[in-house]
């Protein structure tokens, strides 16, 4: 829950990042002045904060960039992942005085004015995200200007907001009607993504494998699905509690009764997971970054992914397990923690990640996965 912010902040202007427990961190506001609320958690990768504040599943997430130097690339109008920044806040160590790209239109602080986000520079975020890693993530706010005040006050503003698990978000993020994506070429198959909070480079990946995407509200029903002819169902990333999805999960079931080919990213991989009736669970601290080692059990195959979640599903890497629509199977996990990364049905006409394959930002190791589903497809 962000917002709040009202001016420029600069070198000039004292901010605070209060966290729950009670640690403040003072720096200087960065993009605008105010205040804004939040849960604080840290991301990894070493570039992309473009792609990454404009992730709609960073959606009331107050972003800490784990990277020293933030900005250096400016902003431009292509790499967008949404159509706004969706992150609460920003909290950044040392901003590049200027931006120093040949698609740059812009600096970062200047399109967090635009947009009204309160962020802070100039603290040690490697202190902030060794705590949060200590002690988990936790609710959070950012004060500048005006919005600043006494520890306890700020303090119990923080402590104030609601908390993250039990969050129900996807359908703010949501787009409110159906928009299409044409193909790039021949049309081989027509896909509908439940648009959870998608981010707008995976349509792009289908389109450029032959498939019109329908993307179509979180609330969409199942019936409304089935009347766009679709060869297979997408769902999408998103923020949120995926306990709170029971519309989603209920949507997901109808999919799978029918026997189309579904295929889920991210938020998609929990909401799969409870249909096929696995539990989820709150990270301590989540999975944020571009470099997150994934095995894939069937193969033993190593990816190299983009995360972003906090969230995630219980299971035992090659763990199978019944289910009303057949046998199924976990079969991803990560390399580093063994958290549940995929899951499948065993006939293989359902399956679902932890991961973004689109890669914005991150490595191309998983786009092979749209490929899968195309050829789901295919034999369907």
């Amino acid at each position: 829950m962000g917002g709040g912010g009202r001016a420029a902040g600069g070198p000039g202007q004292d901010a605070a990042l209060v966290l729950e427990d009670g640690r403040v961190f003072r720096g200087s506001a960065y993009g605008a002045v105010g205040e804004t609320l939040g849960e604080a958690v840290f991301c990894t990768a070493m570039t992309g904060y473009q792609e990454t504040l404009t992730d709609p599943s960073y959606h009331r997430q107050i972003v800490v960039a784990a990277a020293p130097q933030i900005g250096n690339t400016g902003w431009n109008d292509e790499d967008d992942e949404s159509g706004k920044i969706w992150v609460a806040g920003y909290v950044v160590r040392d901003p590049a005085r200027r931006a120093s790209n040949w698609r740059a239109t812009g600096t970062l602080p200047e399109a967090m004015q635009r947009q009204d986000i309160v962020g802070i520079a100039g603290i040690d975020t490697r202190a902030l995200v060794r705590h949060l890693r200590t002690r988990g993530s936790m609710k959070a706010g950012i004060f500048s200007g005006a919005a600043l005040a006494g520890t306890d006050e700020l303090l119990g503003r923080v402590t104030g907001q609601p908390s993250m698990l039990g969050a129900d978000l996807a359908e703010e993020v949501s787009t409110d009607s159906i928009y299409t994506i044409e193909p790039n070429g021949e049309s081989r198959f027509t896909v509908v993504a439940v648009d959870l909070g998608i981010k707008t480079n995976t349509p792009r990946m289908f389109a450029e494998r032959g498939m019109r995407v329908h993307v179509v509200p979180s609330n969409t029903s199942i019936d409304q699905i089935l009347a766009l002819n679709p060869n297979g169902v997408f769902l999408s990333n998103g923020p949120g509690d995926p306990a709170t999805q029971d519309g989603a999960v209920a949507l997901t079931k109808g999919v799978l009764e029918r026997g189309l080919p579904l295929f889920g990213i991210c938020f998609g991989n929990q909401i799969l997971g409870r249909a096929l009736g696995r539990k989820t669970y709150k990270m301590k601290f989540g999975h944020r970054g571009i470099n997150v080692p994934v095995i894939e059990h069937g193969t033993g195959r190593i990816a190299i992914t983009a995360q972003n979640h906090g969230f995630a599903l219980e299971g035992e890497q090659g763990e199978q397990f019944d289910t009303p629509f057949g046998k199924a199977e976990v079969s991803h996990v990560c390399a580093n923690d063994g958290t549940v990364e995929g899951v499948r049905l065993i006939d293989g006409r359902a399956f679902s990640v932890q991961y973004h394959p689109e890669a914005a930002a991150g490595p191309h190791d998983a786009a092979y996965l749209f490929d899968r589903f195309a050829g789901l497809m295919e034999g369907a």
